[in-house]
């Protein structure tokens, strides 16, 4: 592959394992983060190890002007091929429905929704050929909450899901004339720093036997399933989600 590969969230977890395949699969990337300098910076030594060109962009994807300053330091690098909008939060431990206050709902939606809007149209504007560009690639990370709804423990991050895997398949129709995929992956239960930050390092453990497969996912696997996705393999596929959740 050539181009560049913006990742949203880049900096760890998920995003990372993207970024560093990516690197190996031949993109140029830029590594969004948006507190975690040292962490995103440590992402793209990684990549630049595979030879190819790596910049971390400082930004809240909620924010227009942080998102359109990602998406113009990504074009200064070279063509843009692709997007990964990876970031999100749960804003919170686990907890019911009801126990949540809504200023940190607000601010899921805000990074999950809007945050998944922004850079799916600063991408869209870079490379629809209705723009002059050349087309390309748009993976959203939904989650397999979006159908399970996570009961008692992030209800309201699950509802952010679902609402991304509307926005990707509306989305995918809108431009699929115009030399743009888009497309969703939903993870399932991952490794990740997630469940530690949220105050339960054992989340996984716990859930592990009710995953078909006994056991919980790692970022790399995710990060296969993003890649097919973004590569010319994947050329007559758009509007679709993908669940990397071990059958569950």
């Amino acid at each position: 592959m050539s181009g560049v590969l913006v990742v949203t969230g880049g900096s760890k977890g998920i995003g990372a394992a993207v970024c560093e395949l990516a690197a190996a699969r031949g993109y140029d990337v830029v590594v969004n983060y948006a507190g975690d300098a040292e962490a995103a910076e440590d992402v793209a030594s990684r990549v630049r190890k595979h030879g190819v060109q790596a910049i971390t962009q400082r930004g809240d994807v909620a924010s227009e002007a942080d998102v359109v300053a990602l998406f113009d330091a990504a074009v200064a690098l070279g063509p843009l091929a692709g997007v990964v909008a990876n970031a999100a939060i749960t804003g919170n431990t686990p907890g019911r429905f009801d126990e949540y206050e809504v200023d940190v709902v607000r601010r899921v939606v805000d990074v999950n929704v809007t945050g998944v809007f922004l850079c799916v149209r600063e991408g869209i504007r870079r490379m629809s050929t209705r723009y002059g560009g050349a087309g390309g690639s748009i993976v959203t990370l939904s989650s397999t909450a979006a159908r399970t709804g996570s009961p008692g423990e992030w209800v309201h991050y699950a509802g952010t899901k679902a609402a991304v895997e509307t926005m990707t398949y509306g989305v995918a129709q809108e431009v699929a004339k115009e030399s743009i995929r888009v497309n969703a992956v939903a993870p399932g239960m991952i490794h990740t720093g997630l469940h530690a930050a949220a105050g339960l390092p054992d989340r996984m453990d716990r859930i592990a036997p009710t995953i078909p497969m006994g056991r919980a996912g790692e970022p790399g696997e995710v990060a296969e399933a993003v890649l097919w996705l973004l590569s010319p393999a994947a050329s007559y596929t758009t509007g679709t989600v993908l669940t990397v959740g071990g059958g569950r």
